[in-house]
């Protein structure tokens, strides 16, 4: 026994030794790359799920960020944005990870992408994580706007595959088909240069929109517009099944639907090859999609009227995705025209408030309103990127007011603001 007596104080500074590397191990790893790791949004029946608590979402629209990561002078922008939607308790913003075939273009030709643009991607998410805001990623676009569907149909069309010049050939035509595909596929397995994760296996993208409002006017039966999105989203749950996927839908109703009369804003909207519960009940579509905008839908009605119409609007599609969908319903788009004939800024306040209270009702009830992302948001000095929508939120204190409370509320429902510093730095001064 004599001889083990210099063994003691080694054995002692060994046992210390692993108690530390025990009990901080995990810390040191969680925090050597200077962040918590983040976990994937999931769903569970009619709501979002994070780190096993129920999450409703208060965001904002970007579309621009990829553009203005692309060059050094416009590169502050994204990170600014995104460090004020985060001191507002935002907690997803949704922009492009689309430009094809026009300036600063992604994908220059079928098959042919810029590297400098796909930079500029990795750095919008890569500053996305370290402002703790999720990204709703939209991958192309059905307006014209950075290229959209008809940019592919002019490829096939140049190249001499295309069937048809028609903008709906995109939905149908086999070349078309795959160059989409192509695209899918080097988007998906993108290894972000900056996070060296992959994008499928990267939990700061909140989950990836199909299209953005997707129309098809040449087949309003729906059939050419729901075969295009059922094996699309197949395609990119065989290359993805971490993130959640969505349409981009406008929430229209199509014409074998019962509410196209009674819901609708008006008779058009059911003659756009699109079907709000039809297109949502695709299999692989995790949760329903829905836009806001009475002012563009209606051309004679006061704003009275709108924000009723707002409140009909909402109540039914949350409805449907307690009754038919048995999914989230996230009101990705949401907005009132500063070029209407009545408008006073006052009324902004307003009508974002009732689409709030919509959404809060709903989450104290466990339904299916999930949240909401204003459009849009966008900080000084672009006036070229601005619409009759666009807010500089820290300019219009009501508005940052508005959008504050509300993040606070929907963290209350979910006793988030309890739990975490951040929550709770945000939302002590807040009713």
């Amino acid at each position: 026994m004599g001889n083990n007596g210099p063994m003691i104080p080694i054995l002692g500074f060994l046992t210390c030794a692993a108690f530390i590397y025990l009990s901080l191990g995990d810390l040191w790893f969680r925090f050597r790359g200077g962040e918590p790791e983040l976990g994937f949004v999931s769903r569970n029946g009619t709501q979002f799920v994070l780190d096993g608590k129920p999450l409703y979402v208060n965001g904002w629209n970007s579309y621009w960020f990829m553009d203005h990561a692309v060059n050094d002078h416009s590169r502050h922008r994204v990170g600014a944005m995104l460090e004020a939607g985060s001191k507002m308790g935002l907690t997803v913003c949704r922009t492009w990870a689309f430009n094809d075939g026009g300036y600063n273009a992604l994908q220059i030709s079928p098959g042919r992408f810029d590297e400098r643009v796909f930079k500029a991607l990795d750095h919008v998410i890569a500053e996305a994580k370290t402002h703790g805001v999720r990204l709703l990623l939209s991958l192309v676009n059905n307006l014209q706007a950075y290229g959209g569907k008809t940019q592919y149909v002019n490829w096939a069309w140049q190249e001499g595959v295309g069937l048809s010049s028609s903008n709906d050939s995109f939905f149908f035509d086999p070349s078309i088909r795959r160059y989409f595909k192509n695209y899918l596929t080097v988007l998906l397995t993108r290894k972000n240069s900056i996070t060296g994760i992959e994008y499928r296996n990267d939990p700061t993208i909140f989950a990836w929109e199909l299209i953005n409002e997707p129309r098809c006017f040449t087949d309003i039966s729906g059939d050419t517009l729901q075969d295009w999105i059922n094996e699309m989203t197949a395609f990119i749950k065989s290359i993805d099944k971490k993130h959640l996927l969505t349409v981009g839908l406008e929430g229209f109703y199509g014409p074998k639907s019962p509410k196209r009369l009674t819901v609708n804003p008006e008779r058009w909207a059911s003659e756009l090859g699109s079907d709000f519960v039809r297109n949502s009940e695709s299999p692989n579509i995790d949760f329903a999609s829905v836009h806001i905008y009475p002012d563009h839908w209606f051309h004679d009605q006061g704003f009275e009227d709108k924000v009723k119409f707002v409140v009909k609007w909402m109540l039914s599609h949350i409805e449907d995705g307690d009754k038919e969908l048995k999914k989230p319903v996230l009101f990705t788009e949401f907005g009132l025209s500063n070029l209407n004939k009545d408008y006073e800024p006052s009324q902004r306040d307003r009508f974002y408030r009732t689409i709030f209270d919509v959404v809060y009702k709903s989450a104290k009830r466990k339904r299916s309103g999930a949240g909401t992302l204003v459009w849009q948001f966008l900080i000084q000095g672009m006036e070229g990127f601005n619409d009759d929508f666009g807010i500089v939120p820290w300019e219009k204190d009501s508005i940052q007011r508005l959008m504050t409370e509300q993040s606070c509320i929907l963290a209350r429902v979910t006793g988030r603001h309890l739990q975490d510093e951040k929550w709770r730095e945000i939302c002590s001064h807040r009713p």
